[in-house]
């Protein structure tokens, strides 16, 4: 006899109401929602999803889509909905409390994740879906979730023997928590370090805006004179425009060496320092790898991935070290000489890198960063993006209302014309933004899902976002506050999330397990990201972006033309830059200890930069202690995965530029949207390429974007 659990989601009920965290009727309760709700909520919801599983491991007459995947991923999404509030909250808004119930949870979440992954009764009911009569009907979308399933069971150790299959838990759940561990080392050291100055003489050079964000941030914190912290845009100005060559040493210093043992603060390095953390990630990285009869962790990373070996990836990787290398040599050649002749720096160290290229910079195409960042508004510059994306997507944003975590959040709707539905419009997706650096909130910049695009009884489930980054907050002078001022590189960023945020919200699928970005692997992911990026330097687009903060003028055009003059400034520099994080991450995971590798990690850094690295940093930098992306988050043996994305996204905007000088096509546009953005997971991400390029992808695109085009 056939067991068919219910196939609709939960509705409120009165714990729900007592639980912010419990409540999936509409939009997350971020005004109500407290740490303390945390452990009941994802208590609550492991023991209706244990319910759900134990129900779906009993004997089957046959298994359909209807009575075995529609409840598993019912039971799934609601469980991953509310963790993944509780995640981002732990994200944006850290606190003591808030981060005791994320880490009390997590262990929770993690073990019934690798269980329900290890569980052979699902894996073979999921077998035998895939084996009966009803596998040919299925959607596409469907088989595809079939497939990834699957192929998921066998890397989550579904086929392991009982005594590995405890120790493969054991992996998952010491290996998060040192991931999230190594997360708040880097937060931690980044909001306790403070530079005080009192005397504004030692800050010549830095820009008006920068001094009074760092004297708002003095007064902030009960001090006079100006603060200074690690969030990038406190102290990045210090490096680039501070004349202060002793300061920009400083804290260059403090940064390279933040979650280490020589980091600025002695009392609290040991506390702080992830050398031990990133051992044991690899550590067990490898050892599930073996387990699953890998020879290293950077093969099994690349199962669900485009890449086909290690091998393919080193050698791509090294491929274009190899092309930029010349490029790269002439770049440092020039700033030396620069820096000698002109600003009396005759042995250029790294801290002196940002300063002497901006000076260069203002040199040879005369205009300055800060110059160009005063006209763009960061309220201008949204209302460019969101017009840009109307105009190629034929979409409407338009401001919309929700509960958020902080009053600086903004929230928006997506809706698409449709004549026959009420108000002639229908509602496509929402999405958070959050845009400024803050106290609590982690650095960087990210897209997430806040839930997923899906068919369910009621009609259609409609996705949201969050969309975050770390700009300078607005600034108050004389009492009045002035709108954020971007930099060209921040509204880059901006483009970049937004791009990801468009890959997640604007999908056409119906299964929450290729809908958007899920499912899409992780090599092509950047593809609308990095897409989105190349209008940031067309003239079309940011006249609709551009109002200087002081006379409202737009971008003049030679401004604009002294831009694209600059772009490729030091391009060699910086894909070399990209190619030694890349590489050294790769490398790192497909080291072997059984065939003699060495797992020291500064050894293999260090080997990686004397090959690729045009200038080496001081001894004492300790970037890798900081660097999430492979650590503590998804870029664990595919850092590579920007380069990759980018032969797709380059490739894929040249059909944008063949089109006669209008590449805001209108044309082109509903076709990106069809082929790439629409279909999500539910396909290979060289199968929709091909679809809307119509052919294979090519790298040329790339080199002539980066200016090393033969």
């Amino acid at each position: 006899m056939s067991t068919q659990p219910s196939t609709q989601p939960s509705t409120p009920n009165s714990q729900a109401i007592a639980n912010p965290l419990l409540d999936f009727s509409g939009l997350a309760h971020f005004d109500t929602i407290r740490p303390e709700h945390v452990k009941p909520a994802i208590d609550t919801l492991l023991t209706q999803a244990r319910a759900v599983v134990s129900a779906l491991e009993a004997p089957m007459a046959e298994v359909t889509w209807e009575n075995f995947v529609e409840p598993l991923e019912n039971a799934s999404e609601e469980l991953g909905r509310a963790w993944g509030i509780v995640g981002h909250l732990n994200a944006v808004v850290d606190t003591p409390e808030l981060r005791a119930a994320y880490n009390e949870a997590e262990p929770k979440l993690v073990e019934f994740w690798t269980a329900v992954g290890q569980n052979l009764a699902l894996f073979d009911k999921y077998r035998a879906l895939k084996a009966g009569p009803h596998y040919a009907s299925l959607s596409a979308e469907r088989k595809k979730v079939i497939e990834n399933a699957l192929r998921d069971f066998r890397l989550g150790g579904a086929e392991l023997p009982e005594e590995q299959k405890q120790r493969f838990a054991e992996i998952q759940e010491e290996h998060a928590a040192l991931t999230t561990r190594f997360s708040e080392n880097v937060l931690d050291a980044t909001n306790d370090y403070a530079l005080f100055i009192e005397n504004e003489a030692e800050l010549a050079g830095l820009p008006d805006d920068a001094k009074q964000a760092a004297r708002a941030a003095a007064v902030a914190a009960g001090k006079t004179g100006f603060k200074f912290t690690l969030h990038f845009p406190s102290f990045f100005p210090l490096l680039q425009y501070a004349d202060n060559r002793a300061l920009r040493a400083r804290v260059y210093r403090a940064n390279v060496t933040k979650a280490s043992l020589l980091g600025d603060d002695f009392s609290k390095r040991i506390e702080w320092d992830n050398t031990a953390n990133i051992d044991n990630i690899l550590r067990l990285r490898r050892e599930e790898a073996l387990l699953l009869g890998f020879d290293n962790y950077a093969q099994l990373s690349l199962v669900p991935k485009m890449a086909q070996s290690p091998q393919q990836v080193i050698a791509f990787l090294e491929d274009l070290g190899h092309r930029a290398r010349p490029f790269a040599e002439n770049d440092l050649a020039e700033l030396r000489a620069f820096a000698a002749q002109h600003l009396g720096l005759d042995q250029l160290e790294a801290w002196d890198l940002p300063y002497a290229s901006e000076k260069l910079r203002e040199q040879r195409y005369a205009f300055s960063e800060q110059e160009v960042k005063q006209y763009f508004p960061e309220p201008k510059v949204v209302g460019g993006l969101f017009h840009l994306a109307q105009q190629l997507f034929d979409v409407r944003i338009t401001p919309d209302t929700a509960p958020a975590w902080h009053p600086d959040v903004r929230f928006y709707k997506i809706e698409k014309a449709v004549p026959d539905a009420p108000g002639g419009t229908q509602l496509i997706a929402q999405f958070y933004l959050d845009l400024y650096a803050r106290p609590g909130k982690q650095g960087g910049a990210w897209m997430d899902s806040a839930r997923s695009r899906r068919l369910v009884a009621a009609g259609v489930q409609t996705p949201i976002a969050y969309l975050t980054c770390n700009f300078t907050a607005p600034a108050t002078v004389d009492g009045v506050v002035q709108p954020a001022q971007l930099t060209h590189d921040e509204v880059i960023t901006l483009f970049h999330e937004f791009g990801h945020g468009l890959h997640h919200m604007l999908t056409r699928v119906g299964e929450v397990g290729v809908s958007g970005i899920a499912g899409v692997e992780w090599d092509a992911v950047e593809l609308p990201s990095q897409f989105m990026e190349n209008f940031c330097w067309e003239w079309d687009v940011l006249q609709h972006m551009t109002a200087h903060a002081e006379t409202g003028a737009a971008l003049p055009r030679a401004l604009f033309d002294k831009m694209i003059a600059a772009k490729n400034f030091q391009s060699g520099m910086q894909m070399l830059r990209q190619v030694e994080m890349s590489l050294f991450d790769m490398r790192l995971h497909e080291n072997d200890e059984a065939r003699g590798g060495s797992s020291d990690v500064q050894q293999v850094l260090d080997q990686v930069r004397a090959e690729f690295s045009v200038m080496q940093p001081p001894a004492f930098n300790r970037y890798q202690n900081a660097f999430g992306h492979i650590f503590a988050g998804g870029y664990a043996a595919g850092y590579y995965s920007y380069k990759w994305a980018e032969v797709l996204s380059a490739d894929a905007y040249s059909a944008f530029e063949e089109n006669a000088g209008n590449v805001v096509s209108i044309e082109t546009g509903r076709k990106f949207r069809d082929e790439i953005l629409a279909v999500g997971g539910s396909r290979s991400a060289l199968e929709s390429f091909k679809a809307f390029r119509g052919r294979e992808p090519s790298i040329d695109a790339l080199l002539r974007h980066s200016g090393m085009a033969a």
